[in-house]
Parts: C-alpha cells; structure tokens; sequence
C-alpha cells in the first residue's frame, strides 16, 4: 500500500496598521487535482514537496485546499471563519491519510483573532487525531504561538532573506515528513522566545548578521540528528499578543542537543539587536543620491510594502517627485516608474482607453489617515485586464490596469495604477505590462528588502525611504497595542530573555 499524504496550504501576511481589511473575496483558491497540477514546476514550498513525494517509493498525493491572499490589513472576521470552515471541511474528505503538510504563512491576524494559524491547525488536530503525522512549513517572518505549537511536531521556516528557498524550503518538509510517517524520527523541540523586533539590512541572509544566525541552523540541520531549525522574526507590523522573535530547534529524541543549540544561536540574535535596526534616508536625501547617481536607483518603500500587508495606495515618494511634498526642496532629474492602488482611477483610465487624458487623483483611498488623494493630470499610456504571473510562476489578478504617464519638473513618471493590491517586489509586476525598470533612471519597489533579489544586478543605487506607512521600518512610528511589553526596540532597558541552562 502506498503512503498517502494531504498537503494544504493557507496564507496571508498581516499588517494590523492598515485600515482596509482583508475579504474573502480577496483569497486565491485551489484545490484537489487542480492545486496539484497548478504548483507542480513553480517556485513554492508545495512544488517542492510535490517532487520529494513523486522521488519516493509508493507515496500518493491527495490535496485538500489551498487559500492565499496578497498581504493585507486584518481578515475580517465573517471571511476568517468562512475560510478557517472550508479549510477544515476540505481536510475531513481526506482523513484516510498517513501524514499531512500544511504550508502556512504564521503572521495571519483576523480583526479580533489574533493566532489564525494555531486556531487552523488545532481544527487539523480535532479532525485528524492526535497520533496524526503533521509537518508545517512557514515564512520566518511568521509568529509562533503555543496553540501552532500544541498541535504539530515538526516546523520547518524558510532560511533565506529575501525569501529565496520556497521550493527548497517545501523539500525540506516533505523530507521531515516521510520520515516521521516512517517512524525514522522521534522529534524533540527546543524553542526559545526573544522580546525582540527586528528590521534592516542585517537581516539579508547572505551579507547580513542574521545570516550567521541561519548559517547556525543550517549546520545543524545537516548534522546526524538534525531536524528542523530556524530563526522565526515576526512580521513587526502583525500586533498581536504573540508577536516576538523566536528561535526553534528540532532533533531527533534529543533535548540536551536541542537547547544547547537553540541557546547558542538565540544569544547570537539577541546580542546583535542593536545591529538589527533599519537604516532609513529621507526622501529628500534619496532624491538627491539619485539625481547624483549614473544608472537606474532604487528607491525601497518599505513603508507601503503590500509584501508585508500595506495598503499600496501611498503617493508619499510621488509627490516628492512631483514637487508637491512640503518637505523635500530638491527637483527629481529623470524618469521615474512606481505603483499605486487605486481602484477609481485605475477603472477611469480603462474607460477612457490609451492615448487619453485624463485629471484623476491618486492614492489616498485605502489609507486615508496617512494619505490624501493627489490631483495629477496624466496620459494613459496603456490598460490591461490585470492577469500576470510572478517570477516564481504563480498567477495574480490585478483587477483593472493602467499606465499612467505624468509630466514632472524634471522628466516624466510612469505610474502602474492597479484596481487590487498586488506583490510590487520583483520585475514582472513592470514588465508584464509594458514597462521595464532598466528603461528608468529611478523605480521604486514597494519592499523592504525582497525586492534585492531582482533589482541588485541592475541598479547603481539602493534607498531605503523614509516616508510614513503601515509597515514602516521605523518601528517608533506605529500604534503597537497588543504585542508583549516590554520589546526591544519599542522600550528602553529590556530584560535579557531566560535561556536554557
């Protein structure tokens, strides 16, 4: 008889601090044969599961559903139950399993629940058992809490920042799975919680300290008795009673191994928190460096980053290029492209069709208390239906599309204005409509750092802008409620967190 695995997925990054809330309505969904064959060949954790499984002897795939939504402001509640139902229902057809994956985020937040991955995979238990075999993967920007904890043995983060090991990462759980279902491993944890919120360049695993901290896990997941092992840092921007940054540790029937190694790499993190700040320039400054920059710059706004739930609608670096921002005095030289969500202008610019111009404001109308609409007379220069796909084959609907070209004070501005929020971290959000960022003397990305990955073999310069946002990385600026107090770098004088002895 073969061994028969479930595989699932729900995901959705949170930004508590945007004020429009995510919808049902907002989620992808997939599931059964459909989700098999559309993952298989992408860059995803479950095209890489998909292969270890189809590598092994006598192992069938069954699928239940797979729900996934661009970041966003909290789910409302009517659609987290709704979807947490459906997910759980979709589970119950397929309880006749030996082992299960789950591929989740871990920084979902609903508006009054604030741990929907503990509360999806406690259901996963009630329906399939206590003695069920369960892997979990996560983003390491996900938030452990003692429910997810409760009700699976083996979590298995990414290992990359930006996250470039999804496929690699859905490998390693798929392998953590056969193994468990085989009774191959006994998995024994140690995890340890660090009052500790972290954002900067320190945190790119290939040049920055956290990558010290990764380079630990990595050793140790491929020594004889090694698991799982990562460093989980909470997305800041999920305020929510169990956000913090932790590290985890899984051997096999090994605790003394466990805490000595999770022990080692949590004190690595904590003493380099100074370290893991975000360094920010000001719009002002930025403007200028790029003026004085040969090549294309890129300007980082991780402040309305929809990768890390942001509204998209910010026209905060717009309006420094326009001449319209009270603070910034010096005049942008050259072509700039950027992205705004804005659904009324987006639909006016496909009604009024290419060649058109048209007097529309834009930005301002998902976040309001941070932006205000801003009058621009514009050019459309072309619509689309808003079907594309990412750099790592998965499909995205934008909703109504259009370029815009606005005249400047010292060249133009290509802005892509989408109906619905989209992922504006890659290229191929540009260059599947028409636009391409090497044709630009400035592009800005609507992320803190994934963004690094595309842009670095093309740029002269790199700016991360300060500009206000719901996921700033300046962390002082938000209206944190609920996560723990004290927490570094919110308080002054934190207590050193309890290590094992």
């Amino acid at each position: 008889m073969p061994l028969r695995i479930l595989i699932a997925e729900l995901k959705q990054e949170t930004s508590s601090f945007n004020p429009e809330l995510t919808r049902y309505e907002d989620f992808h969904q997939q599931q059964g044969a459909a989700l098999i064959e559309a993952r298989r060949g992408t860059d995803t954790e479950l095209a890489g599961a998909l292969d270890v499984f189809a590598e092994a002897d006598a192992v069938e795939v069954v699928a239940g559903l797979a729900a996934w939504a661009v970041s966003g402001g909290p789910i409302h509640d009517a659609g987290l139950d709704r979807l947490i139902d459906e997910f759980t229902a979709a589970i119950a057809r397929h309880t006749d399993v030996d082992g299960v994956y789950f591929c989740l985020h871990g920084a979902m937040a609903g508006e009054t629940e604030g741990d929907p991955e503990g509360r999806v995979l406690a259901r996963a238990r009630e329906v399939l058992g206590d003695d069920m075999p369960v892997v979990v993967s996560l983003d390491l920007h996900g938030i452990f809490t003692e429910r997810m904890q409760q009700n699976a043995p083996i979590f298995v983060p990414f290992h990359t920042y930006p996250h470039t090991d999804q496929y690699s990462t859905g490998r390693r759980a798929a392998v953590a799975l056969l193994d468990l279902v085989s009774h191959r491993t006994a998995p024994t944890t140690c995890r340890i919680p660090l009052p500790m919120l972290v954002r900067g360049d320190e945190l790119l695993t290939a040049t920055g300290l956290f990558g010290q901290a990764i380079d630990m896990c990595r050793d140790f997941e491929a020594s004889p008795d090694g698991i799982a092992a990562g460093v989980l840092i909470g997305n800041p921007f999920t305020d929510v009673p169990g956000l913090r940054s932790w590290v985890e540790v899984t051997t096999n029937n090994d605790l003394a191994l466990a805490e000595e190694t999770a022990s080692r790499i949590a004190r690595f993190m904590w003493g380099c928190r100074e370290s893991l700040k975000a360094e920010l320039v000001s719009l002002e400054q930025a403007i200028a460096t790029a003026n004085d920059t040969d090549g294309l710059s890129v300007f980082s706004d991780a402040a309305d980053a929809t990768a890390s739930g942001a509204s998209g609608d910010s026209n905060k670096i717009l309006e420094g290029i326009l001449g319209q921002a009270p603070d910034v005095s010096t005049t942008f030289q050259g072509t700039a492209l950027l992205s705004v969500v804005d659904a009324a202008a987006a639909r006016a610019a496909c009604e009024a069709g290419p060649g058109a111009t048209i007097g529309v404001t834009l930005g301002g109308t998902r976040d309001p208390g941070r932006f205000t609409p801003l009058p621009v007379t514009a050019t459309v220069i072309s619509t689309h239906d808003g079907h594309f796909t990412y750099e790592s084959g998965q499909p995205e609907v934008a909703g109504a599309t259009a370029v815009l070209r606005i005249d400047s004070p010292g060249g133009h501005v290509d802005a892509l204005v989408t109906e619905r929020s989209i992922y504006v971290v890659g290229r191929a959000v540009f260059t599947a409509h028409g636009l391409d960022p090497v044709d630009y003397d400035m592009v800005v990305a609507k992320s803190p750092n994934g963004f690094r990955t595309h842009y670095e073999a093309i740029s002269s310069a790199i700016l991360p802008v300060d500009v206000s946002g719901s996921t700033s990385a300046n962390l002082l600026s938000l209206p944190f409620s609920l996560c723990p107090r004290p927490v570094f770098p919110l308080d002054d004088d934190v207590p050193d967190p309890a290590f094992p002895a």
